[in-house]
């Protein structure tokens, strides 16, 4: 625990096998209470390999998409009990030593949400970030900053912390289940009113690191252009958006007890 808070570490993974160990072991395991893992019917050994780790496992029969697996790994934390989520991703691109950093704004009060940024100093291209993905990153953060009315350094970054009080007040539910998920989520976090912070975090790009297509990345790109219009008409009155509306479709958590790590291990869905 961090300031009496209890501390959850998710991992969306996804073929993740080769990297997880290594990911779960750089956890500092010292202040995090819990770790689960959502295995997004992955055609490697990932769900084997977290099973082996002693991590609590859901599994997904079918692929759901980024969005899909997020949704379970906050629905599941909160069911723990969860005070504060970190969201690590386990493919080992973001390094898992800043959960620390991350946590502690978040348990203490600072922030609601705090964003591992690669943006914030220079490690994202001498992180091996391509190019094209860095020259794509800053011009929609700009948009976003503009549209949004904030300041933050990057808007795509993976590595996330929040409080229980922003996933359970957020209608995550009527959120995409794919990448552009991160961007919905947090025009919903500056629309009802959560303070975001960051801290700068070096990355690593490299074969067994996970990486959207080209193609793949257009698509997001002009999701993250749609998130940006959706926002701007509902704050302006014009249209009205299931994501925005406090009425929206939350997390559903269910009635039952928190499942033993034992039922945890058996194959569901989201």
């Amino acid at each position: 625990m961090i300031h009496g808070k209890r501390i959850v570490v998710v991992l969306p993974a996804y073929n993740a096998a080769r990297t997880l160990r290594q990911t779960y072991e750089e956890l500092p395991h010292e202040i995090v209470d819990h770790v689960i893992l959502v295995d997004d019917a992955s055609q490697d050994e990932t769900t084997a390999l977290a099973r082996q780790l002693g991590i609590t496992t859901f599994v997904h029969p079918s692929n759901l998409g980024y969005g899909g697996n997020q949704k379970t790994c906050y629905r599941e934390a909160l069911r723990y009990g969860a005070d504060v989520v970190i969201m690590v991703h386990p493919d080992y691109q973001y390094t898992p030593a800043l959960v620390t950093a991350m946590a502690s704004m978040v348990a203490k009060g600072i922030y609601d949400t705090v964003l591992g940024s690669r943006m914030l100093g220079k490690s994202a291209l001498t992180g091996g970030m391509p190019r094209y993905k860095y020259v794509a990153n800053r011009f929609l953060t700009l948009i976003e900053n503009i549209v949004l009315s904030r300041k933050l350094s990057e808007y795509h970054t993976g590595y996330r912390a929040f409080s229980r009080a922003v996933l359970e007040s957020l209608p995550l539910e009527e959120n995409s289940n794919d990448f552009v998920f991160d961007n919905e989520m947090l025009a919903q976090i500056v629309a009802f009113g959560f303070q975001i912070g960051e801290v700068s975090c070096p990355t690593r790009y490299f074969g067994e690191a996970s990486s959207i297509s080209f193609p793949r990345a257009v698509r997001y790109g002009m999701g993250v252009l749609g998130v940006c219009a959706k926002y701007r008409l509902h704050r302006w009155g014009i249209a009205r958006f299931p994501i925005f509306e406090p009425g929206g479709r939350k997390l559903a958590l269910a009635a039952a007890p928190v499942p033993s790590r034992a039922s945890a291990d058996s194959s569901r869905g989201g």
